[in-house]
């Protein structure tokens, strides 16, 4: 009777410990703005997807939170003395998602594919890679065309994002309906427009600092349920809580708000030269794109849809930046200019213009104050509503004259512009071509001092404002959502998610 007894007691204890320890089988629940896009690092260009990337993606190099690269899978590197190579050092005993080895092998397939992929969006981003040598099972030489000073920003994004070569050989153009990367998570379910599922890969070489056992990513485009779902336990996290928010979520001592000053833009982009629809006279005359910008009042419209909690702007960098060119400073709006330039543009009557526009609740809420603010110079905007990666593939495919897009930003300034406006430039929607770009966009990867990238950035900006296939309008401020039962939450100005050393108490 004893013995049974102790066991029953001995029982009861460790049921007790368990039911005190932390709550690790936890499905870590994330609410996006949007849906991702194609799930392949070669092929994507979606915010949301690279929220996605962060978990399932592991890179060969990241940053921290002050923008300092740092290893992830490149242990070490060594730029040589002429700027034309960087040899790296691997990290050994990685594995992807399939079995496959993390190896020098790997990373020249990875660079091989972003190069030379028909639909790949990376190949501006690593031209200046003219070839790579195996020189060690993990270690690889990259040979560069020249000195590029955008290189390691580079592969602290998609670019740099490893995939199995294995998967995608065999998957081709269809990698992302399955992706197999290498990251703390690995490619279980999507659905689209309901939720992407990951689930712990067991083998991650830092699988002691990952303590969820998967993480859905589940798209809510209206700001007001994301944050009632926060509310209600029906989520954990959300990401791009709105600023009009931000009262009622401090305001709930069970929610955490995290933000951190975002490193891009939010803007419009147009149709200058993308197929048929960019033989339009918003895509042939940049008078009327200046009507526009003259148009808006951007601080006015940072009050009124974000209650002054973002930043207007006029550059791809905000003013804080010190590529910021100074010289161009942000002004108010010009009615009667904008009114000048339509008459001589040939339209002192008027001219309409539609604009597609993400179909959740902060765009929408722009692009009506926008659209407020242009009739008063006699510009009739008229809002297209689209889901985002239908918009984002109708823009590709020059299936619009205007689009209200952004852009999350990245650490080297060259990622917020040279593939927006070199000719073929990889998210080069709006086919912009101006030989003077060009030049100064490729002058500056290569200059070799910040000094020197500073001046030609600086004259670049001043022919963007005045082509403007982009008109920027604001900068934001990423604010984070969360449960208080998560902990260990960093924020980060490129906006990711990182569940390294995050975990869950109950």
């Amino acid at each position: 009777m004893l013995n049974l007894k102790t066991a029953v007691i001995t029982a009861l204890l460790g049921a007790t410990a368990l039911t005190a320890s932390p709550a690790f089988a936890k499905d870590l629940r994330i609410a996006l703005q949007s849906d991702a896009d194609v799930l392949d690092p070669d092929q994507s260009r979606t915010f949301v997807g690279r929220i996605v990337y962060a978990s399932l993606c592991d890179k060969l190099v990241d940053i921290t939170p002050d923008l300092e690269i740092i290893p992830q899978l490149a242990t070490s590197w060594v730029t040589s003395d002429d700027g034309t190579s960087v040899t790296m050092q691997l990290r050994e005993g990685v594995l992807f998602h399939d079995g496959t080895a993390f190896n020098a092998e790997a990373v020249a397939a990875n660079i091989e594919r972003s190069q030379t992929m028909d639909e790949s969006r990376r190949k501006s981003e690593l031209k200046s890679i003219t070839s790579t040598e195996v020189t060690g099972e993990y270690e690889i030489k990259l040979n560069l065309a020249g000195p590029d000073a955008t290189l390691l920003a580079q592969l602290a994004d998609r670019a740099g994002m490893m995939v199995s070569p294995t998967a995608a050989n065999a998957a081709g153009v269809d990698f992302g309906l399955n992706p197999v990367c290498s990251g703390a998570f690995s490619f279980t379910e999507r659905v689209a427009q309901d939720k992407i599922v990951l689930t712990k890969f067991a083998d991650y070489w830092n699988a002691d600092e990952i303590h969820f056992d998967s993480v859905t990513f589940l798209p809510i485009p209206d700001t007001t349920v994301r944050l009632a779902n926060l509310q209600s336990g029906d989520i954990d996290m959300l990401e791009r809580l709105a600023a009009t928010d931000l009262t009622q979520a401090n305001g709930d001592d069970s929610i955490v708000v995290e933000s951190a000053v975002s490193l891009g833009y939010q803007g419009i982009t147009f149709n200058i030269n993308n197929g048929e629809k960019g033989d339009n006279p918003w895509g042939n005359d940049k008078r009327l794109r200046q009507a526009l910008s003259y148009a808006i009042d951007r601080e006015a419209l940072n009050q009124v849809v974000f209650e002054g909690a973002f930043a207007p702007g006029n550059q791809s960098f905000p003013s804080s930046s010190p590529w910021y060119n100074a010289s161009l400073p942000l002004e108010g709006a010009d009615v009667a200019k904008a009114k000048a330039l339509l008459t001589e543009a040939g339209f002192a009557d008027g001219i309409d213009l539609e604009v597609q526009v993400p179909n959740s609740t902060e765009p929408l809420a722009v692009m009506q104050v926008v659209q407020a603010m242009a009739a008063q110079a006699g510009i009739n905007i008229q809002l297209t509503s689209k889901e985002f990666a239908t918009l984002l593939a109708d823009q590709s495919a020059g299936d619009f004259t205007a689009s209200q897009i952004g852009w999350s930003g990245r650490v080297d300034p060259d990622g917020n512009n040279h593939s927006f406006m070199v000719e073929g430039g990889g998210l080069n929607d709006a086919k912009y071509s101006n030989p003077k770009m060009d030049e100064l966009m490729n002058a500056a990867r290569v200059a070799p001092t910040t000094a020197e990238r500073k001046a030609f950035y600086d004259e670049a900006m001043v022919i963007m404002l005045d082509d403007l296939p982009r008109l920027f309008l604001y900068h934001v401020n990423w604010i984070w959502a969360y449960s208080d039962n998560m902990k260990g939450f960093t924020a980060y100005p490129d906006g990711m998610i990182r569940l390294e050393g995050v975990t869950w108490t109950e």
